[in-house]
């Protein structure tokens, strides 16, 4: 896993954010919900590349 990964990682993560955004502003409540998922999901994989990261050095 590499630069690609992280980059992808953190794509999802501001996606979610953006999703999350877009559902307060159009009172969408599955939106907004599903933009919360998407961070999660984000932060989770960034969090297993840096643990990767933590046993390679």
């Amino acid at each position: 896993m590499g630069l690609g990964d992280k980059i992808s990682n953190k794509a999802e993560e501001l996606g979610g954010k953006a999703k999350e955004a877009t559902g307060k502003a159009t009172d969408d409540k599955d939106l907004q919900a599903e933009g919360k998922a998407d961070q999660a999901s984000g932060n989770l994989k960034q969090a297993g590349e840096k643990l990767k990261d933590t046993f390679k050095s």
